[in-house]
């Protein structure tokens, strides 16, 4: 039993004791929080309203994390996990609890971090949910590793547990993960080994669209595979909706998945897809929200906040491959797209001409950047969109933004806890009118809301 205690009250939590508690809220990675001797403790797997005897892993200054060791009360929201990987795999962190539960949590989750972190007391609606749980993403990234293991990461580590298939995915990047694993054994193909630098294999990305055509990359350690005409049979014969396979080189000591190196293997380098009536060509790199049908669900709630009525110039932010400008081109005078990733600008600049759009144009440079020339040469700009990662607004945009000064900005955001920060950043000179989240990724904790803002 280890020694590090904090006392809280008149009860110590010490590291390998036991205790009985109830999960009172829900923490934001989807577990639950309990409190023994008036201190917060952390319960992985934890549904609120269970009373659970925990294992205490660690104390830190202000709380402690647990396991349950045993339920006494379950909670009727929890259920067998469908997947049997569940709990090794790291890939997502709520198939314990029905849906109905999954999408309180990321109700409160929302609501808690504008009012904690934003200080904003709303009242958050309940989140629109998706009508599909399962195989609902169209987007798969499997790391390698020695063995060969082909799945996903450990919780918190770099270990890659074998999969032998996703719930979430598509059931063409499954059979494609498979026929990597098999191939990678019949001809004796290293994969990548992050300590030693050396072996090959390092991840198979596959895109899928909405009418079940697939392109795959594999992304290598090297500029070459050995029998890479077997290859291509074998993901052939997996994936009868594959359309292309493409290779990518990443010799780097770094966590990005893809290098800047791309050949062509097989068939296409790009996919098709259509959002909201307008069609996109994606390369593998561009970003492209993961969920089909919530995505259209998302993009229609930020035209709706946009409220834009044929005159306006528009700003996207974070474009991407312009999609959520695209769909909206029709509505407003002009569009100007602004993304950091070459090939998704290219992408966004073929979108446009694709589906005729004249009045849109698209740049290659950094948020800030873009913001900030626009801040200095006055163009006028009346609504803008921003879409950033999870790290959200940074200082600069968020300044340049407030310089820029549109009538509304719609935000969509994939990080709650970021979202706040900023808007209690632009609360200097806009208000928040609407606040509606949107879940794109069910059985993960990860939740998209769209804010419409107002200058005051």
């Amino acid at each position: 039993m280890l020694e590090s205690t904090k006392k809280e009250g008149t009860q110590v939590v010490k590291e390998g004791n036991r205790y009985t508690a109830t999960v009172e809220n829900w923490a934001s990675d989807g577990g639950g929080v309990a409190r023994v001797g008036g201190m917060a403790v952390f319960v992985k797997g934890g549904i609120v309203g269970e009373r659970c005897v925990i294992e205490i892993e660690h104390v830190g200054h202000r709380a402690a994390w647990a396991h349950i060791v045993e339920l006494l009360e379950p909670s009727p929201a929890r259920i067998e996990p469908s997947c049997s990987h569940y709990g090794a795999c790291g890939g997502c962190q709520l198939q314990h609890m029905d849906y109905a539960a999954e999408l309180d949590f990321k109700r409160q989750r929302v609501a808690d971090a504008l009012q904690r972190i934003g200080g904003l007391d709303m009242d958050v609606p309940p989140v629109l949910g998706a009508a599909d749980t399962a195989s609902y993403r169209n987007k798969a990234q499997f790391p390698v590793g020695p063995g060969p293991r082909v799945g996903f990461y450990r919780e918190r580590s770099h270990r890659v547990v074998d999969v032998d298939g996703c719930a979430l995915q598509s059931p063409a990047a499954n059979d494609l993960a498979n026929a990597l694993r098999t191939w990678m054994k019949e001809y004796n193909i290293p994969a990548y080994d992050e300590k030693s630098r050396k072996g090959l294999v390092r991840h198979l990305f596959v895109r899928a669209n909405a009418a079940r055509e697939c392109l795959a990359a594999v992304v290598v350690n090297g500029s070459a595979l050995p029998h890479e005409g077997a290859l291509v049979e074998a993901f052939r014969a997996a994936a009868p909706g594959l359309i292309g396979i493409v290779l990518n080189e990443n010799c780097r000591d770094t966590n990005v998945i893809l290098g800047n190196g791309w050949r062509t293997l097989w068939g296409m380098s790009t996919l098709l897809d259509s959002l909201r009536g307008v069609t996109f060509r994606l390369s593998v790199p561009a970003f492209y929200q993961v969920n089909h049908a919530q995505t259209e669900v998302l993009y229609a709630l930020a035209e709706e906040f946009a409220a834009l009525t044929g005159t306006e110039a528009l700003l996207d932010l974070y474009c991407g491959t312009g999609t959520i400008g695209l769909t909206m081109a029709r509505k407003c005078k002009t569009l100007l797209g602004a993304e950091i990733v070459p090939q998704a600008v290219e992408d966004a600049r073929e979108n446009a001409a694709r589906n005729g759009v004249q009045n849109a144009r698209f740049v290659c440079a950094d948020a800030s950047a873009v913001a900030a020339e626009l801040a200095k040469t006055g163009e006028m700009i009346d609504v803008a969109i921003v879409d950033p990662p999870r790290k959200g607004l940074s200082p600069q945009v968020v300044e340049s933004l407030l310089q820029i000064s549109p009538a509304r900005i719609v935000y969509v955001s994939c990080d709650p806890a970021t979202l706040a920060r900023d808007l209690k950043l632009l609360s200097a000179q806009y208000e928040v009118k609407k606040v509606q989240p949107v879940d794109l990724f069910p059985r993960t904790f990860h939740v998209e809301t769209v804010v419409k803002l107002e200058r005051s």
